[in-house]
């Protein structure tokens, strides 16, 4: 019987888009708090952006709190504890072009997402809030299917 590949259960996963201000830090989150113990989840982006506050209004919505969350850059999450991940998801084309890149020197697997960017949503307050909601209900969706397993792994 052929060894299941290491992706099937990582144990550490890295979310990746452009400025890790909205997909990245909301994948991040809400990984983490299905699997507070089991996996080791951060978040990053190519560039540097500003966490954006349509996403802290719906991800409170679910309970959780990504206000403190800092968004940080590919170079400065290797600067200030490595890139050591099994899996890289990335969610916007620029990060994935920069985690291939990555992992030509890292043992990490990568996973593209295609991941909508509701930043550019226009209406109402309650239109863009929609549009961020779907964001979310997308990656909560995504995450479910593809760590389906992980409890049973780890425990």
């Amino acid at each position: 019987m052929a060894a299941a590949p290491r992706t099937r259960h990582p144990q550490s996963v890295l979310f990746a888009c452009g400025l890790n201000s909205v997909r990245s830090p909301m994948a991040e989150s809400l990984l983490q708090q299905m699997f507070p113990k089991a996996l080791y989840v951060r978040s990053a982006g190519v560039r540097k952006g500003e966490l954006d506050p349509f996403a802290i209004s719906v991800m409170a919505e679910l309970g959780q709190d990504i206000s403190r969350h800092k968004p940080i850059t590919f170079d400065e999450l290797e600067d200030w504890e490595g890139l050591n991940f099994d899996l890289i998801i990335t969610l916007a084309p620029e990060a994935h072009h920069k985690a291939l890149e990555l992992t030509r020197t890292l043992a990490a697997d990568v996973e593209y997402w295609p991941t909508h960017d509701p930043t550019g949503a226009e209406g109402n307050r309650e239109q863009k809030l929609s549009a961020y909601r779907e964001v979310c209900d997308t990656l909560l969706a995504r995450i479910r299917k593809r760590f389906a397993n992980v409890g049973a792994a780890s425990g």
